[in-house]
């Protein structure tokens, strides 16, 4: 079932004795456990028909014990299992979750991996309740997830600003979720967030953050890219070397690609590549400043450096001076 269905569904109130929450990416899994826990009994309910348990905590036969109690006072018990992943018995589940109590609603978060779906438990789970898997926000999806997050939290934005937020924070949604609601505090509905927006409220400097240095390498601006370097250099978390070049290597890859498409229209790149169209746009841009010769060139120098500031074959230069000797390299 996908999340956004499985939220309805929890919203009209329509309940099903088992839910498996399961897969790599920890918020969406959080936020179902968090609407069953604080929404799906009355505040006097759950001090009588809620348990909450954690995984490497608990033993299977005091769970399935739990499991099979009745309600006190609520229509239903909701046993929640937190941080299931840690816990050592799921195959011992199996009995309960092939007939499972009619007055128990039994949730598992199950988080940072999947369930093996070949398992008698996940059959059993997938039979008789919900099984919801949480995957990962591929790169390419990120800006327009935030494009949606800030519209379903009454903002406009300006084109480049979920492209920001994306490669600044990447692809941790919690924290992208959490700098976005310090924004519904302070500022009204309805407010277009621009960049200066961002600087101020999140700390993001519209001038010198990845997706600046990115554009200044792109039409090889040598000295807007080294001033960028060098506040990075002053602000280290603001552009931190490994993550950098990790950006820079899928921009190159992606200049790459281009070269090789019969179709450039940026219609055909978007989807050939899987970006944003505004993405896509500026990658067409500058392609005529990075012939496939010189792409290559710089893929080879992003992963020399990678290594460089991993520590091998490099014992005394810091990250600063690296990242501008690299930049040099990619312009020139």
């Amino acid at each position: 079932m996908e999340f956004k269905e499985l939220h309805r569904k929890l919203l009209a109130k329509e309940y099903a004795p088992l839910y498996l929450l399961h897969g790599e990416e920890p918020y969406f899994i959080d936020r179902i456990t968090k609407e069953i826990e604080e929404h799906l009994l009355g505040e006097g309910e759950r001090d009588f028909d809620q348990e909450v348990l954690y995984g490497r905590d608990t033993e299977p036969l005091s769970l399935i014990s739990s499991l099979k109690q009745f309600p006190m006072i609520a229509p239903w018990r909701v046993v929640i299992l937190k941080e299931a992943q840690e816990f050592k018995g799921l195959e011992q589940l199996e009995s309960y979750v092939s007939n499972p109590s009619p007055k128990t609603i039994f949730v598992l978060a199950h988080k940072y991996k999947t369930v093996d779906a070949r398992s008698k438990f996940y059959k059993a789970m997938q039979q008789h309740g919900v099984v919801f898997k949480s995957e990962k926000i591929k790169d390419y999806q990120l800006p327009d997830w935030i494009a949606s997050l800030l519209k379903s939290k009454g903002f406009t934005h300006t084109s480049k600003v979920p492209h920001i937020l994306a490669e600044s924070i990447g692809n941790d949604l919690q924290r992208i979720v959490n700098e976005l609601d310090k924004l519904s505090i302070v500022l009204p509905g309805g407010q277009q967030i621009d960049e200066g927006l961002l600087e101020k409220h999140i700390g993001i400097s519209k001038e010198y953050n990845v997706f600046e240095l990115t554009n200044a390498i792109s039409v090889k601006d040598l000295p807007k890219a080294i001033k960028i370097v060098r506040y990075f250099e002053a602000n280290p978390k603001a552009g931190e070397l490994v993550p950098v070049i990790a950006i820079l290597f899928k921009y190159f890859s992606q200049l790459m690609r281009i070269h090789f498409l019969e179709n450039k229209s940026r219609e055909s790149v978007a989807s050939a590549l899987k970006v944003h169209p505004f993405v896509a746009g500026e990658l067409l841009k500058s392609r005529t400043e990075f012939p496939p010769k010189k792409v290559a060139e710089n893929i080879e120098l992003l992963y020399a450096y990678d290594l460089k500031a991993k520590g091998v074959g490099n014992a005394s230069q810091a990250n600063g001076e690296l990242l501008r000797e690299l930049v040099m390299q990619l312009i020139l």
